[in-house]
């Protein structure tokens, strides 16, 4: 397993941006597949965002498809979630997962290793 530590969540009003970053412990996470996933209030934890560990292939639910974008520098062992056009409804903890997978997962089960999660509030 890696170590990851989430950053850049915060207060934003509706309609702004605001970019995550996910740092990874060491080497290894260049092998692994990254996804972002949320978590709002008494809500199922939901796929987001994710990258295979080429960076080549990516997956976006269709929730933010067209307003985040998923990417990563595997020599900064950084993982980014690039958020426009942000919601109300966009309003969670945003976790960083890490999987030495051959292909994106897009469920929790698939990820053996997690963040401590950053909070990202969308005011209206």
């Amino acid at each position: 397993q890696v170590q990851l530590i989430e950053s850049g969540g915060g207060l934003v009003q509706a309609g702004g941006s605001r970019r995550l970053s996910c740092i990874a412990s060491d080497d290894t996470f260049s092998s692994y597949s990254v996804a972002w996933f949320r978590q709002a209030p008494g809500k199922d934890r939901e796929f987001v965002a994710g990258i295979h560990w080429t960076g080549i292939h990516t997956e976006h639910a269709d929730s933010v498809k067209g307003r985040f974008t998923i990417s990563r520098d595997n020599a900064k062992k950084t993982a980014y979630l690039q958020m426009n056009g942000l919601k109300p409804e966009d309003t969670a903890v945003y976790y960083c997962a890490a999987e030495p997978l051959t292909t994106v997962g897009t469920t929790p089960n698939a990820y053996g290793s997690w963040g401590q999660g950053t909070q990202v509030t969308v005011s209206s």
